[in-house]
């Protein structure tokens, strides 16, 4: 038989199936339990839920370095907003482009005139319910398997689609860029996507807002210059600008 204990954890399974996270308060109340007891479910190592930033997210999900698209698309804003100004700037009509995962990407699509007539590609929910909204756009979405917590489909098989795909323009999105270490994400499961588009794109724009400078997430994606443009809201770091330049990158700020 479940001890009481078990029976909260298999509860909030369910929950969490349901959903990429839930508030450590709103999960007590339905429980029926203190947050300290909570807290005190979730002290043990192997426990499948964890607590992070008060909130209650699968453990699978907060070993990707405590990245959730919910969280995320709510910092730096203004910022984000910014730099995809700067990128929409260099789209024209009737090209065929690839936008990255994330919450920069979608102010890209944002700032599109509803009356410009291009093709979408994408691999992300929230992107696609993005380019959704532009009537004149033509949406490809790559499939897979999904992942609720970054909303992504991992591709089966890159063959199926992206293989007959070659991008005008890809805008890249990243949770860090480094003068050595170059682009970084958090998840490993999104490289082979993000990979096609830097090997297949005529050219590849890295679209970060300014906190992205300096720093280093788990998974590479390439060096600086593995892009032709990095765009952001405010000018580079010193070291950044001039690694940058000296691999052909153009700054665009």
């Amino acid at each position: 038989m479940e001890s009481r204990r078990e029976q909260r954890i298999t509860w909030l399974l369910q929950a969490l199936r349901q959903r990429d996270k839930l508030r450590l308060r709103e999960a007590a109340a339905q429980l029926g339990v203190s947050e300290m007891t909570l807290r005190r479910d979730l002290s043990a190592d192997d426990t499948p839920v964890v607590l992070l930033g008060g909130h209650l997210v699968l453990a699978r999900s907060a070993a990707g370095a405590h990245y959730l698209l919910s969280d995320q698309k709510n910092r730096h804003v203004k910022e984000k907003r910014h730099a995809a100004r700067l990128a929409a700037a260099l789209i024209k009509p009737h090209q065929t482009l690839f936008f990255d995962c994330g919450t920069t990407t979608p102010f890209i699509i944002e700032a599109l005139a509803p009356e410009l007539p291009f093709t979408g590609i994408c691999y992300s929910l929230n992107i696609f319910l993005a380019l959704r909204e532009k009537p004149q756009c033509r949406v490809i979405l790559c499939g897979g398997e999904f992942q609720p917590g970054s909303t992504v489909f991992c591709p089966l098989n890159l063959r199926e689609t992206l293989a007959n795909l070659c991008p005008d323009l890809a805008f890249l999105s990243a949770a860090g860029v480094h003068p050595r270490q170059g682009a970084t994400c958090f998840n490993l499961d999104e490289l082979p996507v993000k990979h096609w588009a830097l090997a297949m794109s005529k050219k590849r724009a890295l679209v970060v807002d300014s906190s992205k400078y300096g720093v280093v997430r788990p998974a590479r994606m390439g060096p600086l210059s593995a892009f032709d443009a990095l765009i952001s809201n405010a000018p580079a770091p010193q070291e950044l600008t001039r690694q940058a330049l000296a691999q052909g990158v153009e700054m665009i700020s």
